[in-house]
């Protein structure tokens, strides 16, 4: 990896009316560029199956956005709450630190958060009603202080007589955090199509956009096939829409996200003999990291699960390969399925900071399904590494041929 990558080599004109700002009313009706070796194509999504080997393993990522923005208002002198408008942006949970956890709480919890129009709230706590299932609850919400570049929350809620989770909470008083650049209000379709049809585990404050062109048909197509599928998860942050504002990559501090894999998804893994398509640049970076966790498992047996986290430029360092030697992907997640045994564990629990730019070697993943990314964005540069230069031509070509753009755009598959 080339510390002194220009972040400007991969900017692109993208005019706003190519940007999708609604889905299409069919998910699998989006256009599909396929791009093989170089050779460009294009087809609909719902022909998706017909362009992957059989007997391969898909995997794709099963997290599930939340409504993480809840907007308060201040009391104001009379007592009336009619003052400034407070918005809270739910980012990652703090206590409980799970995230199946914290969505089962009934009475308190706190997160990470972040917070708009923060000079307006130097104090004090914001309240505001909600109705759930026919009953008015009030949900109060304290600041606690900075933590890190976030706002340490605490939610507090009454149970009445019938006591409800934080999800029942946020799924009724909060709002779908829909991308900025789609430049409008969240609608009420949006609470369906922001989701994947495979969505289960939630935790995301954006979709893994590149799952929204799938439907039962498409996912029955891919199975007769032959094609076997997995699930990981990722959730993700609000640091995935985060612009790369250096001009070197090597400035650019990636977030971090948590990750869960099981046991019998690395299994399959193993039988598919360490290869996928994977589905997304979060299921690409849950997936390349596993290498590096096994890595570290390789030369660390009895590694504790808070070490486990894979640092942002962890694959580029050198050093671990003077250390332990080359360690090969089915060494590595071999490792990582015996640890899980030694630890008693079905689920790899972790976090991930990977970032892939060009330079990086894929380990894993050998087809790509995504949409089409910002211009200067690491979602970019991780396509980049995946095909090369050709992700110029790609481009261009979906510019030229009336593809749409970002979270609710079209899609491609990329095969190296």
């Amino acid at each position: 990896m080339n510390p002194e990558l220009k972040i400007i080599d991969y900017n692109y004109e993208l005019p706003d009316e190519r940007i999708a700002k609604f889905p299409l009313a069919r998910r699998d009706q989006s256009k599909l560029l396929v791009c093989r070796q170089g050779a460009i194509s294009e087809d609909h999504f719902f022909n998706l199956a017909d362009y992957l080997p059989e007997d391969a393993l898909m995997v794709y990522n099963n997290t599930r956005v939340i409504q993480a923005r809840i907007h308060f208002r201040k009391q104001s002198a009379d007592g009336s709450r009619s003052g400034a408008l407070i918005e809270v942006f739910l980012l990652e949970p703090f206590q409980p630190a799970d995230y199946e956890q914290t969505f089962q709480t009934t009475e308190r919890c706190s997160w990470l958060c972040l917070v708009g129009n923060q000079k307006k709230w130097k104090e004090g706590t914001l309240t505001r009603s909600v109705e759930i299932a026919g009953k008015t609850y009030e949900l109060r919400a304290t600041r606690r202080g900075q933590h890190g570049t976030s706002q340490l929350i605490d939610f507090e809620w009454n149970h009445l007589e019938t006591p409800v989770t934080f999800a029942d909470v946020i799924d009724a008083a909060g709002e779908l955090p829909i991308p900025p650049y789609l430049n409008r209000a969240t609608q009420e379709s949006d609470k369906i199509t922001y989701q994947t049809v495979y969505s289960r585990i939630k935790g995301s404050v954006a979709a893994p956009t590149a799952g929204l062109h799938f439907t039962p048909d498409v996912l029955a197509s891919i199975t007769s096939r032959g094609i076997d599928r997995e699930e990981v998860t990722l959730h993700v942050g609000a640091g995935t829409f985060r612009p790369v504002k250096s001009e070197f990559i090597s400035g650019h501090e990636m977030h971090s996200e948590h990750i869960s894999v099981s046991r019998q998804t690395i299994e399959k893994l193993l039988a598919h003999r360490c290869r996928a398509i994977a589905v997304g640049t979060t299921s690409v970076r849950t997936l390349e990291s596993l290498y590096y966790i096994g890595r570290k498992i390789v030369s660390q047996p009895d590694i504790s699960e808070d070490q486990l986290h894979v640092g942002q430029w962890e694959p580029y360092d050198e050093t671990a390969v003077a250390t332990t030697g080359e360690v090969a992907v089915e060494q590595a997640l071999g490792a990582l399925l015996q640890w899980l045994d030694r630890n008693g564990l079905d689920t790899l629990h972790t976090s991930t900071q990977i970032i892939i730019v060009p330079g990086y070697r894929y380990r894993i993943v050998t087809h790509l399904v995504t949409n089409f990314h910002q211009p200067q964005s690491t979602l970019l540069l991780l396509v980049s590494a995946f095909i090369g230069d050709c992700w110029r031509d790609v481009y261009d070509y979906a510019l030229g041929h009336g593809f749409r753009f970002l979270s609710y755009g079209d899609s491609s598959l990329l095969i190296p």
